[in-house]
């Protein structure tokens, strides 16, 4: 705890047996009080390691039910275990977990409600192995975002986040999309209920375990981000709010 803030991280997985280990050994167990693995249904035993780790709660789906429903079943959890502040950490070690005192400690003193850790400020996602098209494209979008939206964030692609209780009860984030723009709807959400949002620097690690995307799904997520950023846009003129705004 930092505060009397219960803290819990949150492990989105998927085929993450590799990676899963060195990701929770790193994870600072004097702050966190506890940690929650979703398993959206692995090809691998992703499962199995994250129980032989000590991992007590190891929720694995049936069924794939994509990057945000796992997110939803993480948030919801986390809630149910009455979380005070909830940290996203991808298990694929793409994200060093060393940053999660830095996050935590800027929520629980009441400083930001979000926080997220980005790759852009600074040149970690370069130097860490960003393919040069999806740094451009980053820039790209969050540059179209930025003025849609109204906000002036370096990054919204970030998959490290940390959210205090009262943004994750407050805002619909069952209500978004159970595919990758899960995450731009949700920060969407929240820019849109006027929380403040702030940015650390996040080194990260590109090699061939860590997750990614494939072109097709990565132009399919683009459109999203897109269309997300139009609907905001729209809501905040009073021309149409969609219903993940309520």
């Amino acid at each position: 705890m930092i505060n009397n803030k219960k803290i819990v991280v949150v492990l989105p997985a998927y085929n993450a047996s590799k990676t899963l280990e060195i990701t929770y050994n790193e994870i600072p167990f004097d702050i966190v009080d506890e940690v929650v693995l979703v398993d959206d249904a692995s090809k691998d035993d992703t499962s199995a390691v994250a129980r032989e780790l000590g991992i007590k709660h190891v929720i694995r789906h049936d069924k794939n039910k994509g990057y945000g429903g796992n997110q939803k079943t993480c948030y919801n959890k986390a809630l149910e275990l009455d979380a005070d502040i909830v940290i996203m950490l991808h298990p694929d070690y793409q994200y060093t977990p060393k940053l999660i005192p830095s996050m935590a400690w800027l929520i629980a003193n009441d400083v930001y409600p979000v926080v997220l850790g980005s790759r852009i400020l600074g040149k970690g996602a370069l130097l860490g192995g960003m393919p040069v098209y999806k740094y451009i494209a980053n820039r790209l979008l969050t540059l179209t975002q930025n003025i849609l939206v109204g906000q002036k964030l370096s990054e919204y692609h970030t998959g490290y986040r940390a959210f205090s209780k009262e943004v994750l009860k407050d805002v619909k984030f069952d209500l978004n999309s159970d595919d990758f723009v899960f995450d731009n709807q949700m920060l969407s959400q929240i820019i849109y209920k006027n929380y403040q949002i702030a940015e650390i620097t996040c080194p990260t690690k590109y090699f061939e375990e860590a997750s990614s995307i494939n072109l097709r799904r990565s132009i399919i997520y683009g459109l999203g981000v897109l269309s997300t950023s139009v609907t905001h846009f729209m809501a905040r003129l009073g021309i149409y709010k969609s219903k993940i705004y309520s």
